[in-house]
C-alpha cells in the first residue's frame, strides 16, 4: 500500500533481523522507518486503505491498524537522539516481505536503531552482537559511527558484548574500530570532563527517574525531545488519526 502511494520507506523489526541473521520470529507487527516529513502522507495512505491510525508519540512513533494486522511507523529513537532521514531509506537492502518488493533497513541503521533499546523490560543487546556474527562483520563502519556520533560509548558497550559473547570473532569488528574506540574511551577516563552532563535518561527515564526527579540532574530526555517537538509539523488530519499524547512513550 505505501508502495502505491509512493511514500519512501524501509522495513525493520523481525523481517530485517532475519535477513541480516537468518533469525525469524513469529510478529504480527510491520515496523516502518520513514521520516517525519513523510509520517502524514503515510498515515493517509493508510487510512485510505481502511487502516486505523494514531500518534502514539509525536517524537518517534506512529500507528496503524487493521484486522489484526498492524503496521509501527518509526521516525527515529524514544529518546530522539537518533532520528531517520531519507538516506536510511536510500541504503535499505533489497528484499521481498510478506510477497512484496520492498526494502529492509542495512546492517548499520538496523544496528543504530537498537543500541538505546536498553531497558529493563527490553534490551536489544543480543541482536546487534547476532547482526554483527550474521554479518561476519561485513559493513559499512564509518557510516555505523557516524549514525552513533556522541554517543559512541554505547556502541562500544555493545561491542564488549558481542566480544564477551563471541571471543573467537573479535576480528569481525574491525581493528581500527577498536582502537578508535578504546583510544576514546581510555582519553575520558584518563582525562575526566567535570562539566559533563548526566545522561542516564537516555538510557532508561524510569530506571534513571530518581536522578533527575530527586538528585537534580540533567535531563538530557527531556531536552531532546523538546527540540524535536519544536520542530515538528502537525503530524496527522484529525479526522484520520487520534489527538498526539505526548507522555505515551514505549
Amino acid at each position: 500500500m505505501l508502495n502505491g502511494c509512493a511514500i519512501p520507506y524501509v522495513v525493520s523489526g523481525a523481517f530485517a533481523l532475519q535477513q541480516h541473521t537468518g533469525i525469524w520470529r513469529d510478529t504480527k507487527d510491520l515496523d516502518v522507518f520513514l521520516t517525519a516529513d513523510d509520517v502524514p502522507r503515510a498515515l493517509d495512505c493508510l487510512s485510505q486503505g481502511g487502516f486505523e491510525c494514531e500518534i502514539c508519540d509525536p517524537v518517534w512513533l506512529a500507528k496503524a491498524h487493521r484486522d489484526g494486522f498492524f503496521v509501527d511507523l518509526i521516525t527515529g529513537m524514544s529518546n530522539a537522539v537518533i532520528r531517520v532521514d531519507r538516506s536510511w531509506i536510500e541504503r535499505g537492502r533489497p528484499a521481498v516481505v510478506v510477497g512484496t518488493e520492498t526494502r529492509v533497513l542495512a546492517a548499520e541503521e538496523l544496528i543504530a536503531s537498537k543500541v538505546f533499546v536498553t531497558r529493563r523490560e527490553r534490551f536489544d543487546g543480543a541482536d546487534i552482537v547476532h547482526i554483527i556474527y550474521g554479518t561476519q562483520g561485513q559493513m559499512d563502519w564509518p557510516r555505523l559511527l557516524a549514525l552513533v556520533g556522541e554517543h559512541w560509548e554505547v556502541l562500544l558497550w555493545a561491542l564488549i558484548l558481542f566480544h564477551y559473547v563471541y571471543p573467537a570473532h573479535s576480528d569481525y569488528v574491525p581493528r581500527e574500530v577498536w582502537s578508535n574506540l578504546l583510544s576514546r574511551f581510555c582519553s575520558a577516563v584518563t582525562n575526566p570532563n567535570p562539566g559533563a552532563l548526566f545522561r542516564g535518561s537516555l538510557i532508561d527515564e524510569n530506571m534513571f527517574a530518581i536522578d533527575v526527579q530527586e538528585w537534580g540532574l540533567e535531563d538530557k530526555l527531556s531536552q531532546a525531545r523538546a527540540r524535536i517537538l519544536r520542530n515538528r509539523l502537525a503530524p496527522c488530519r484529525a479526522e484520520t488519526c487520534s489527538r498526539p499524547d505526548p507522555s505515551h512513550h514505549l
